[in-house]
């Protein structure tokens, strides 16, 4: 007995391994080609979004860290230029993984403010732990922050990066590629899903409905979206995604106003139900949805 209890915990080990490898070699890197010069990677995780321009590449987040090599396997499919520009939307670690990977003399990592002191934080842990080193956590943070927006420049196109309060996150920024006409919104908006409100980082109903409104006062029928998570999309959809949002945020808060508590609003399904199918099988699910809203509503803080 001791022989096999001390052999089975090895085994469950190597299966975990071998199973965590198979899924990082089952993810492939696709490309949708935007505009002339702006594309979407689709891997695991956030979607990336990556300009070519005259002398280097913006790229916006990175997945994974173990993707890394793939990620940039697939850029250089794309372009041989450097990647001088990093832009993280927030500081969630399906968007900014990768950062010590990418992190380099030539490339520049750039978010808002309070994504450098979440992703600071969350990487102090790890290094108090041991789990990674000092150059490593070093790598992780943004080297250049800005509070409300901030612009680059790169010949006629004009990267214009804004930050949007307490939506998402307290730290979501969304990028413009003005004579693209393309728009990366980070997780600020997810397509085919409902959206994850990260309440315990500072992310609220009210600032993502907010942020939403925002993207929609500079875009044009035109415009390609990048979403945080989902197929690239259009002004049409996400103006249909916002009146849903606005939607279920008016049932809740009646339920609110009506003395009803969280239980009894998370396990109402009439709520949400007519979109719980187009929208309840991703990541967030109806019930979740629910019970974010309420507690968003009523000004609960999330642990």
């Amino acid at each position: 007995m001791r022989k096999i209890s001390f052999i089975l915990p090895v085994i469950l080990c190597q299966l975990g391994f071998l199973a965590i490898n198979a899924q990082e070699q089952a993810v492939n890197i696709s490309v949708d080609t935007l505009s002339k010069q702006v594309y979407m990677l689709t891997g695991q995780g956030g979607n990336i979004g990556i300009y070519v321009g005259e002398d280097y590449v913006f790229m916006i987040d990175d997945q994974f860290d173990r993707l890394s090599d793939k990620i940039k396997a697939s850029i250089a499919t794309l372009s041989d230029k450097p990647i001088a520009f990093l832009f993280n939307t927030h500081m969630h670690g399906d968007h900014s993984g990768g950062n010590a990977k990418f992190n380099s003399s030539e490339t520049v990592l750039v978010a808002h403010d309070n994504v450098r002191g979440r992703i600071g934080a969350n990487q102090k842990t790890k290094l108090e732990a041991k789990e990674i080193s000092k150059e490593e956590y070093d790598k992780m943070l943004p080297e250049v922050t800005f509070s409300n927006d901030i612009t680059f420049f790169d010949g006629e196109e004009r990267i214009m990066a804004f930050h949007v309060h307490n939506a998402h996150t307290d730290g979501d920024a969304m990028v413009y590629f003005a004579d693209n006409n393309v728009l990366h919104m980070g997780d600020t908006y997810f397509v085919g899903r409902y959206p994850f409100i990260d309440l315990a980082s500072g992310g609220s109903v009210n600032g993502l409905i907010e942020a939403q409104k925002k993207a929609l006062l500079l875009i044009n029928e035109d415009t390609k979206i990048i979403p945080g998570h989902g197929t690239p999309s259009t002004r049409s959809e996400l103006e249909a995604y916002l009146t849903i949002l606005e939607d279920i945020k008016g049932r809740v808060q009646t339920q609110i106003d009506a003395g009803k508590t969280l239980e009894e609003v998370k396990t109402d399904k009439v709520l949400t139900a007519e979109y719980d199918e187009s929208f309840g099988s991703g990541f967030i699910n109806p019930e979740r949805l629910r019970e974010t809203f309420y507690n968003s509503l009523k000004g609960i803080q999330a642990n």
